[in-house]
């Protein structure tokens, strides 16, 4: 039976928003399948602003796989501004798909792709306009399954109780599966209900049912055990790692949005994971192991992206693009490629120590040398070696003169505050750094107009990571450690004018490292939250600290217990059950090396140094050179 649009309700409402161009769809590629005549149906969500999920790639691969299935429908949707969700609920429109504007409610799945925890009271917000019941066990037949996956679905146990199903890792192959699991219980006349669908869900292991699993506490408020509470449901959960990229070419038809978004180009992702080994980066750990495109591939999805787009910037993704094993033929092959067109390339950040000119040239052939962006990540060569990022004050001067000679006049440079072990000292090293770059680019230059930004985030420790252990910095140290910083800057008068200084305050990332590290009781606290008013808290005009606070006290969950408590070796940490392929005791191991300033390398060049990953997933590292060329296309 076909589903009615609420479009002309809500047609009413676009008059009296901001922005209302972001909730008409209808935008460039964008897909509109008959109803009828799909027996799954995804409601794809970004749980934040249109003009910061549209640009997604998960959700747009995603998007674009499940609508070429036949039998099968995807349609998007994102969090409403305040404004328009007081208007839907004062005229009783529910959250809808941007696509064909139905109502949420009556897909059979809501995915939901969190790149960030604080995404989880939009979640929730997204729920109660849809009419889905938030807690998964008040759920009927006539519900969709709520599942989640992105990145911070690794620990999703704050969450556990809004969501009936979990996906780690890659998301290709197994919403295939998922939907031909769903498509069989829905021709068989939905057998067992609702509870039967979620079974065959979680007995191949690869999809997490919180609902099958019990979580035993100790007195003191730890862990004592998850265990799974049916018969057939496996002890530990998988993630999901697709090992033949080119095999999987999206997007082919990349979405141009009717509104301005956070990123105006087309992006590739040229590799997946990471095994540079930074001990604070959660996304290198999960996605191991490294797994490249060819460069052939790369060239045809770029050609293909901007015939079918008209976008013209290139952006080549990844966690360390300069890595990629063939990164100079590409570079070469496609800035001879789209020469003399309007065509430009970037590779959105850089390490310091694969940086080199001629790859900067290449990228910048058309005539665009906006800023260069490194991330140093720690202030001192201590601090560096503490989080593994094997780049000393020596490569960064080396490499910023270089750039600053050959043209380019602002770099920013990217750094954390509050890592483990880090001192006064090691944060105010900051200004000396950023003080030297700014006097090496004058030397290198002969010239005063020469800028360097700093940007600084607080360091949050993240589950599946070394650092998942270690204790938190409170927002009063990190305040206090920013303010210094700030200071030394702006109080030099030989290089202060020269210094952008970027930073939030410590605030925020408390809220982050409990809702990281927090497990099914946190669920209690997000809810409050929500209830307050709690929307869009990854923007800085919409979070209250202040209202996390109240929301825990009110649940009784303590702040400092989930954030600034170091744990012991032995605790069961909320997220042990969900494996992300890496072995807890080289983890460890891990740990005790960035307490003593140990340093490991990376596993694509040297030997392997038993993370886990490989023999567990049963993948290997995929890298080149393949030994291809990237041939010179006509372009018209």
């Amino acid at each position: 039976m076909s589903v009615e649009s609420v479009f002309p309700r809500l047609e009413a409402l676009l008059p009296k928003v901001q922005k209302p161009i972001q909730y008409v769809g209808g935008e460039l590629n964008s897909t509109l399948k008959d109803w009828d005549s799909a027996d799954v149906r995804w409601a794809l969500m970004y749980p934040d602003a249109y003009e910061v999920g549209l640009p997604n790639q998960g959700v747009a691969i995603l998007y674009e796989i499940l609508n070429e299935l036949p039998g099968t429908l995807a349609e998007r949707t994102y969090a409403v501004w305040p404004d328009l969700e007081a208007l839907m609920r004062a005229e009783g429109v529910p959250q809808f798909t941007v696509d064909a504007h139905r109502p949420v409610r009556a897909f059979d799945v809501l995915g939901v792709s969190f790149s960030t925890e604080l995404g989880y009271t939009n979640m929730l917000n997204a729920l109660d306009l849809a009419g889905i019941p938030l807690m998964a066990v008040d759920r009927g037949e006539d519900d969709p399954i709520v599942l989640a996956g992105g990145h911070a679905a690794f620990n999703p146990e704050p969450i556990a109780d809004f969501l009936d199903a979990a996906v780690l890792g890659d998301g290709e192959q197994i919403s295939i599966a998922i939907s031909e699991v769903i498509r069989e219980w829905k021709a068989e006349g939905k057998p067992g209900g609702r509870d039967e669908l979620l079974m065959r869900l979680a007995e191949s292991g690869g999809v997490y049912v919180p609902k099958f699993y019990d979580v035993d506490y100790h007195p003191d408020g730890r862990i004592k055990r998850v265990a799974p509470n049916r018969a057939d449901v496996p002890w530990r959960v998988h993630k999901h790692t697709v090992m033949d990229l080119d095999e999987w070419p999206y997007p082919k038809k990349p979405l141009v949005p009717l509104a301005e978004t956070v990123h105006e180009r087309f992006s590739v992702e040229i590799f997946r994971g990471c095994t540079r080994g930074c001990r604070f980066c959660q996304a290198g750990m999960i996605t191991r192991p490294v797994r490249e495109r060819s460069i052939t591939t790369i060239g045809a999805m770029v050609e293909n992206g901007i015939k079918e787009s008209g976008f013209n910037e290139v952006g080549l993704l990844s966690l360390s693009s300069a890595d990629h094993s063939e990164i100079g033929d590409v570079a070469k092959g496609l800035a001879d490629r789209y020469e003399g067109t309007n065509t430009s390339l970037s590779l959105p950040s850089t390490r310091v120590d694969a940086f080199n000119i001629d790859l900067a040239n290449e990228f910048s052939r058309n005539g665009r040398r906006s800023g260069l962006t490194f991330a140093p990540e720690g202030g001192s060569e201590r601090m560096r070696k503490v989080i593994n990022k094997m780049v000393t004050e020596e490569d960064l001067i080396r490499t910023v003169t270089t750039a600053y000679s050959q043209g380019w006049r602002q770099v920013k440079l990217y750094f954390m505050c509050g890592l483990p072990t880090e001192q006064d000292e090691d944060v105010l090293g900051i200004a000396d750094l950023a003080k030297k770059v700014i006097q090496a680019g004058r030397e290198a230059t002969g010239s005063r107009d020469i800028r360097c930004t700093v940007s600084i985030g607080g360091f949050v420790p993240k589950p599946h990571t070394p650092f998942q252990w270690a204790g938190q910095a409170d927002h009063e140290t990190v305040d206090r450690r920013l303010k210094a910083l700030r200071d030394s800057l702006r109080g030099d008068k030989q290089y202060g004018r020269s210094i952008g200084f970027r930073y939030h305050d410590g605030k925020p990332s408390i809220v982050e490292g409990l809702l990281s590290r927090g497990d099914r009781r946190v669920g209690a606290v997000i809810r409050a939250v929500w209830e307050d008013g709690g929307r869009f808290d990854g923007w800085s005009e919409h979070f209250s600290y202040e209202r996390w606070m109240a929301a825990a006290a009110k649940a009784g969950v303590d702040v400092d217990w989930y954030t600034t408590r170091e744990r012991a070796e032995n605790e069961v940490l909320p997220w042990d059950h969900l494996d992300a392929g890496l072995d807890r005791e080289w983890l460890w191991q891990d740990w005790q090396e960035a307490v003593s300033g140990g340093e490991v390398e990376d596993c694509r060049w040297t030997p392997c140094y038993d993370c886990g990953v490989c023999p567990t997933m049963g993948t290997e590292i995929q890298i080149g050179p393949t030994g291809r060329k990237l041939l010179p296309l006509t372009v018209v």
